[in-house]
């Protein structure tokens, strides 16, 4: 193994060129993300099975190289659990990788469950311990430890050298093709540009406000959003949920009246105060035609406790048939995307190409008998 610390340009313009011959890279990331939107990349791991490099991109300003490896359709990328990961490539890089399998997704379908840890899965496999003491460390502080390095490359030294047992046993169990769907189907989500227009929805209790109030939150969780972006910063350390609500819900036309409103963090208005006032003189011009529906809640349709409960229940005969674990084919978030598409609720956000157990393996599996489950009232 060749083992190599790429601190300049040039020299990750030749590891570069020697890792495009590559049929297979496990990939890693090291990043900070205590106090920020978006996550601070830290370091690159990369292990071609021969050459095992660390990149550092604290030095390094120009990282193209590495991100044509990655949308280079002819090599394989393996990586872990590697949603945040995506989020690195996309935020650094605008990096949309191609050719990528999560290995924690295959092992769910082997029966490991969905959140098996690296050091967990490299364990099963090789009965080595790895020290994970290093994963909270500051990433982005030079210089890097010996204990700091020894940990990144295990990062994918070892998943380099598993890899080709998990792809055989899932090969060989049927569910490969389900896999790489939902390596896909994260990838697409996590690439896919954020609606402003439809943040106010995931602000919690938002169901409580009428469309005069949902208009009103729905400008102010654009405003934070775009605000949370310029700065940098997490939406609460904007603004927090709990205050864009009472905002909302009020509309207060002063700061004195702000600052009087029950449930708003203080500590909010003092420094937003004035820019929420203005966002909502914005939000008062829109014409009532034009605001947003009332949020109909699913637990408030009639019979859905136990609507529910048939749909889960016909879920788990099916994922016993199939063999896999039932967290596998629908969580309680995607059973009630279905029903919520079923029942016709929130029309502008239930179409079919929203309903995960209407789509690829899990349509072909499950989903066509589950709607004509459906179809009977699910009994």
């Amino acid at each position: 193994m060749i083992k190599s610390y790429v601190q300049d340009h040039q020299s990750l313009v030749e590891l570069c060129q020697q890792l495009a011959k590559s049929k297979v890279l496990a990939i890693d990331t090291e990043f900070v993300r205590t106090r920020t939107l978006y996550p601070k990349l830290g370091l690159l791991q990369v292990y071609d099975g021969t050459h095992l490099a660390l990149i550092d991109p604290i030095t390094i300003d120009d990282l193209s190289p590495f991100w044509q490896l990655l949308a280079d359709g002819n090599i394989c990328k393996v990586l872990h659990a590697c949603s945040e990961d995506l989020e690195v490539f996309l935020t650094a890089g605008n990096c949309k990788p191609v050719n990528l399998i999560d290995s924690q997704i295959m092992m769910s379908f082997l029966g490991h469950g969905l959140s098996m840890g690296y050091a967990a899965m490299i364990q099963h496999f090789t009965d080595i311990e790895l020290d994970k003491s290093e994963s909270r460390t500051d990433w982005t502080k030079r210089p890097l430890t010996a204990r700091q390095l020894s940990y990144a490359e295990a990062d994918v030294e070892y998943l380099f050298q598993v890899y080709p047992k998990i792809l055989e046993l899932l090969e060989n169990s049927g569910w490969l093709d389900a896999a790489e769907q939902e390596t896909h189907s994260m990838i697409e989500r996590k690439f896919t540009p954020v609606d402003e227009n439809t943040l106010y929805r995931n602000v919690k209790m938002s169901w409580k406000l009428n469309p005069k109030q949902l208009n009103a939150l729905k400008y102010l969780a654009t405003w934070r959003y775009q605000r949370a972006k310029q700065r940098d910063l997490p939406l609460g350390f904007v603004v927090k949920d709990n205050t864009l609500m009472a905002v909302a819900q009020s509309n207060p036309s002063s700061f004195g009246m702000m600052s009087s409103l029950e449930g708003a963090e203080m500590l909010d208005i003092r420094h937003q105060g004035k820019a929420m006032l203005s966002v909502l003189k914005q939000a008062n011009l829109v014409e009532i035609h034009d605001y947003p529906k009332k949020i109909a809640r699913l637990d408030e349709y009639p019979g859905y406790k136990q609507i529910f409960k048939n749909a889960k229940a016909f879920i788990v005969n099916e994922a016993e048939t199939s063999g896999l674990a039932i967290e596998n084919l629908a969580s309680k978030k995607q059973i009630n995307q279905f029903l919520t598409m079923q029942f016709n609720l929130n029309k502008d956000s239930s179409s079919v190409a929203n309903v995960d157990v209407l789509q690829g393996w899990r349509l072909t599996l499950f989903g066509e008998k589950l709607q004509k489950f459906a179809d009977t009232g699910f009994k």
